[in-house]
């Protein structure tokens, strides 16, 4: 018999052949060797598909687009099916379990968190949103209001090492870029979880497609009584973005804000347990690639940017807080930039130049104003008396040769920076990766970046911190070597680094009496160290496997301080991540029922004791809707991440998301 066409049928598998079929009777014993064979081909495409999917994915690891396979860094990738899986509640959760990041939380749920790589502090990485800085000036440890959740997220791209010409100057130690999903049909997505402590929330988004534009409207709302005292917190976002593309123009554009309120209780010093603060963003930025030919042998990409970060802190909560150690700040940051990049017969050369303007009003920091220039801040009795601008100039030139599987990446950034003078200083950057086969790529870097001091390390004056408006700026030069090997159902990444820093920037004793930390160039501070990373995806490997997927990990670092004066305590750059180890294991349990189990031990240096915590999901997953409960530190182990700052116990969180098509 001769089946020509078949739709919507049980057998319609047949049409993917696009073949004429022949069918005549076979026996049984036939049928099932032919359906073990049609499933092992399936199995083996679908591998094949995901597994060029991934290396086609283009990341920000050089000025010129390159795809995963051709870029001369290695870029960690946590991509989106990670993201759904971990037993993470926020991107900083997220975070602690990429092998090179240190995340030291503060506050739960994300609420206050300082996010560093490889030994470095967190005012030494740059934070982007599709591409996009949103770093903040006046401190780092604001970096990480984010205005998306985990549900907004397609993947998150870890930088790691000195990226100064790719990213600018405030890349001084990598760099993390948050890419926000995109939904091919419209939809409606509404979630929500409750758990310990009083915590509750919701989430909804919308996802609108016409045509070649695609739009998406996410918000949400998080409140907690926190874990620990004086650690409650209200947490609210929204987050647009909206793309068009066509022939020879591609645009993007996004805004977003996130309002955080929260007990600090010793987050900034331990003399002090019932400390406060609240913060808000405001960001807004358009992206346009635009090409002369159909083709990509010519893009132009301007951009431009804003976002605005406003502080309200209070040393003492309440009432009292207005007479003892309160400031306000507000931190306005405006860019625009305008980068190209070329294919021709040598390679792909890409220039680029970025105008960025950083302007503070404060209470604290910055110049003193005639109470004329004050400005009066809103919902408060009180001004803006002080203020500080300066002006950052950045210009960029690269050029990456791709021969097969060897690919050259060299560039320059030239920086000027008005805090500092009018002189142009020069951080070049070399990129080599290697390609023998599909399975293997060896690579190797080098770059130099430098740091400005913010606003904080210029000009804290309190009880507790003391500033130096004569700070120099930090430099650093970034070695790194490494391989990766990929095959179906393994990949395994082995790294080594050594870093080299000038001028680095803590806030320290200076003497054995103080009672006030100082913020200080303690002198030369090298980190070295390496790092090993296996992920077994067990469904590739034995297709059906009760395990799905184990990724382990593991990294080691060594630091070397040279200085010429006494240092008797550090806040932040001495105290570094000597190992860290994760597990991560996720498996079926029953029809669309699973589990996911994240372990990581982790000890810091500057006499913090070792920990171990261990956190885990379960999930039941369905095409439209899910439902998980989520345990984090299962073993309920109270340790410390930063100071004198406790962390909770326990922490058990349920919810579910539905999403329905339009």
């Amino acid at each position: 018999v001769r089946f020509r066409r078949f739709t919507n049928c049980p057998y319609a598998v047949f049409r993917s052949l696009k073949n004429q079929v022949n069918i005549g009777v076979l026996t049984i014993p036939m049928l099932a060797v032919a359906n073990l064979n049609v499933a092992s081909a399936q199995t083996d495409k679908q591998v094949k598909e995901k597994m060029y999917e991934m290396e086609e994915v283009e990341v920000t690891g050089s000025r010129a687009p390159l795809t995963v396979s051709q870029a001369a860094r290695l870029v960690t990738v946590l991509d989106r099916e990670a993201i759904a899986n971990a037993p993470a509640q926020s991107v900083n959760d997220l975070l602690k379990y990429a092998i090179g990041v240190d995340v030291r939380q503060r506050g739960n749920l994300g609420a206050q968190t300082d996010i560093s790589i490889r030994g470095g502090s967190f005012d030494q990485i740059t934070i982007l949103l599709n591409g996009i800085n949103i770093c903040d000036p006046q401190t780092g440890h604001n970096a990480a209001d984010f205005p998306v959740s985990l549900s907004d997220i397609e993947r998150i791209e870890v930088l790691e090492g000195a990226s100064a010409r790719v990213f600018g100057s405030s890349a001084f130690n990598g760099a993390i870029n948050i890419v926000t999903r995109t939904d091919k049909e419209s939809s409606v997505r509404v979630s929500a979880e409750g758990g310990s402590f009083g915590t509750f929330g919701g989430d909804a988004g919308l996802s609108l497609r016409t045509g070649n534009v695609s739009q998406q409207l996410s918000g949400g709302y998080t409140q907690s009584d926190g874990g620990t005292a004086n650690s409650d917190f209200k947490r609210r976002r929204m987050y647009y973005m909206g793309a068009l593309e066509s022939r020879y123009v591609n645009l993007s554009w996004q805004g977003g804000l996130s309002s955080q309120d929260y007990g600090a209780s010793t987050f900034y010093s331990a003399r002090f347990n019932n400390q406060w603060e609240a913060t808000r963003r405001f960001m807004a930025s358009a992206l346009a690639d635009v090409r002369p030919f159909a083709d990509e042998r010519l893009v132009f990409s301007p951009s431009v940017y804003w976002h605005r970060d406003v502080d309200h802190y209070q040393l003492t909560r309440g009432k009292e807080g207005a007479q003892n150690g309160e400031n306000y700040h507000r931190m306005d940051v405006y860019g625009a930039a305008l980068n190209a990049h070329a294919s021709w017969l040598l390679g792909k050369t890409a220039v680029g130049v970025d105008l960025r303007k950083e302007h503070i009003l404060s209470t604290a920091y910055g110049t003193l104003l005639d109470e004329s220039e004050w400005t009066a801040i809103h919902g408060s009795d009180r001004h803006y008396d002080h203020r500080g601008d300066r002006t950052n100039t950045s210009v960029f030139l690269e050029h990456n040769v791709i021969l097969g599987g060897f690919t050259l990446s060299a560039g320059v950034l030239a920086n000027r920076n008005t805090g500092l003078d009018n002189r142009f200083r020069f951080y070049p950057g070399v990129d080599i990766s290697y390609r023998p086969s599909d399975n293997w790529k060896f690579y190797a870097s080098w770059n130099k970046a430098l740091r400005v001091p913010t606003f904080t390390d210029l000009y804290t004056s309190n009880s507790a911190q003391q500033g130096d408006p004569n700070l120099s700026p930090e430099r650093n030069s970034t070695f790194k070597i490494g391989t990766r090997f990929r095959t179906r159902g393994v990949e395994a990444v082995l790294s080594g680094f050594y870093s080299e820093g000038k001028n680095i920037i803590d806030w320290v004793y200076p003497t054995a009496e103080s009672r006030k930390y100082q913020a200080m160039n303690i002198g030369k501070l090298d980190n070295m160290g390496y790092s090993a990373d296996v992920t077994l995806n067990m469904d590739e490997l034995v297709p059906g496997s009760f395990i799905t997927r184990i990724k382990a990990g593991y990294a080691f670092i060594h630091q070397k301080h040279e200085t010429d004066r006494e240092i008797f305590g550090s806040l932040y750059a001495l105290e570094y991540l000597r190992h860290k180890a994760t597990f991560q294991l996720d498996h079926r349990i029953w029809s669309r029922l699973s589990a996911s189990w994240a372990v990581r031990w982790q000890q810091r240096m500057n006499n913090y004791s070792p920990y171990t915590k261990v956190d885990v999901k379960l999930m039941w997953t369905a095409p439209s809707y899910s439902l998980y409960v989520k345990a984090d530190n299962l073993t309920c182990h109270r340790y410390y991440d930063l100071g004198a700052v406790r962390q909770p116990g326990l922490w058990i969180m349920a919810g579910g998301s539905v999403r329905i098509g339009l």
